[in-house]
């Protein structure tokens, strides 16, 4: 599992070699960029194609989010202008949600990890979510089809926190019916560069 694997500008996007935000002449970002959150919903605009260069922009990007505008262009062999408009059409169009440091949660602290799965009241969804976000250590939450109908992903410091956690809050939540935990021994992150 790589350690921390990202460093962005102050709006979010990968930084260029030459220590300015994305492309452009002098570093300059358009004020427009400025103005939505990434991961801003998209409303109900439909799915725009992604071509091969797009999927390898992302590959890269998923592998490196460090990678600057000029190394981006230069792997997918298109000009830097291209992967600039490029990457921010896959920005402004909510196919990259955002970026972040993939964290190596042992050496961060949190040696006890668990997927939980939860059985919740039918139709309780959104007052559930909001609660399971405000978790200490959850770092990912899904409604799934099946057995169960939430599958909840936590990083603790050790053992005794993850059963409080468990024990105490989330069997406190009025709507969870019943709870599953499911300790993880060992985690591979699948977007790390295998030459790292």
């Amino acid at each position: 599992m790589a350690d921390e694997q990202m460093a962005v500008d102050r709006n979010g996007v990968p930084g260029d070699d030459t220590g300015g935000a994305h492309g452009g002449t002098g570093g300059e970002v358009p004020e427009e960029a400025l103005s939505a959150p990434i991961g801003a919903p998209t409303g109900a605009l439909p799915a725009r194609p992604l071509d091969a260069i797009d999927r390898d922009i992302l590959r890269l990007l998923q592998t490196d989010g460090r990678a600057s505008v000029r190394s981006v262009a230069e792997r997918v062999h298109v000009s830097r202008a291209n992967a600039y408009a490029r990457i921010n059409r896959l920005i402004d169009d909510g196919v990259i949600r955002g970026f972040s440091a993939r964290v190596n949660h042992e050496r961060a602290g949190h040696g006890a990890s668990a997927y939980i799965t939860l059985k919740i009241v039918q139709n309780s969804w959104r007052t559930v979510r909001e609660q399971l976000r405000a978790l200490p250590g959850a770092t990912h939450i899904a409604l799934v089809s099946g057995d169960f109908d939430v599958l909840l992903l936590v990083h603790t410091p050790d053992n005794r926190t993850l059963r409080e956690l468990v024990l105490t809050r989330l069997q406190s939540i009025p709507e969870v019916l019943s709870t599953r935990t499911l300790l993880v021994f060992e985690e591979t992150d699948l977007n790390t560069d295998p030459r790292g």
